[in-house]
């Protein structure tokens, strides 16, 4: 998909901060769930998604390093 070739792109350390910012990005809309405020509730699902596909990426890095 595009979103996995853009994340392909990037180097460890931009991929490790994206994956921090995706951690926040779901925090934050679980939170506005909760207060009733997101329209869009399946913007949960893909950041979830997309989080995964992040994490994925770095562990495979990771291994290719060692």
């Amino acid at each position: 998909s595009k979103q996995l070739k853009a994340l392909k792109n990037l180097s460890p350390k931009e991929l490790a901060t994206k994956t921090r910012e995706l951690a926040k990005a779901i925090f934050d809309a679980r939170l506005k769930n909760a207060t009733g405020q997101l329209g869009n509730v399946s913007s949960i699902w893909l950041l979830r998604k997309e989080l995964a596909r992040a994490k994925t990426l770095e562990t495979q890095s990771q291994a290719k390093g060692k």
